[in-house]
């Protein structure tokens, strides 16, 4: 309660914007700021995904980028200089092996709302606007209520005999009810001879019913 109401002290608070330099605006967009990162992590990534390894880097970057956008934004850098310092970022890579292409994704819209928070010219409204259509734009897609989502996996098939064309269905069939998946197409990807194998990525949707109840062909229950 003490600390709350030292805080909600008006003239505690002026004081603590004079000594430290931070402006109110600046504070209120850093808030808004990390309070959209948190939405877009927490309420979307973790709830499809259910990953928190990435957790330190999605809050990391983001901050980073958004202090060293505005430190930059309140000095005046030469030509030189300023392509000097993209050359010293463009030396630096992100590599891990367990980062896909989604983490990515997440991990640039991290970086760009924390780089808008921190160049935006316009009031918190717009702001609040732009955070919020990111939001919108990212959890339609990845919720299905815009494009249904399709999940692919690599699978290593033995069937080299069910690959032609003409029996598709019958490949389809035998990847339901080996997987367990609604598997509705594949990719072949490449070819083992050696090993009688071949590599193929097949796609499904998670919310459709699983197929391995579903009676065989009648070309493939003949053989």
């Amino acid at each position: 309660m003490c600390i709350a109401q030292v805080l909600s002290d008006p003239e505690w608070s002026q004081s603590l914007f004079a000594w430290t330099g931070i402006s109110g605006a600046l504070l209120t967009r850093l808030l808004i700021d990390l309070a959209t990162v948190g939405v877009l992590i927490g309420l979307v990534y973790y709830r499809i995904y259910r990953k928190t390894d990435l957790f330190l880097t999605f809050f990391g970057f983001n901050l980073i980028i958004f202090l060293i956008t505005h430190l930059l934004n309140e000095v005046q850098l030469s030509m030189g200089a300023a392509f000097g310092l993209f050359a010293v970022f463009s030396m630096l890579r992100y590599r891990t092996e367990g980062l896909t292409a989604k983490d990515m994704t997440y991990l640039f819209i991290v970086i760009s709302l924390g780089l808008i928070s921190a160049v935006i010219r316009g009031g918190m409204g717009q702001l609040l606007l732009l955070n919020a259509l990111i939001l919108g734009c990212v959890y339609g897609l990845e919720s299905g209520r815009l494009i249904r989502r399709e999940w692919s996996k690599p699978v290593h098939y033995d069937r080299l005999d069910l690959l032609q064309p003409s029996l598709r269905p019958e490949l389809l069939h035998d990847l339901r009810a080996r997987t367990g998946l609604p598997v509705h197409r594949v990719d072949i990807q490449e070819f083992d001879l050696l090993k009688d194998c071949v590599k193929i990525t097949v796609y499904y949707y998670q919310d459709a019913t699983t197929l391995t109840s579903v009676a065989a062909p009648a070309d493939s229950m003949a053989r």
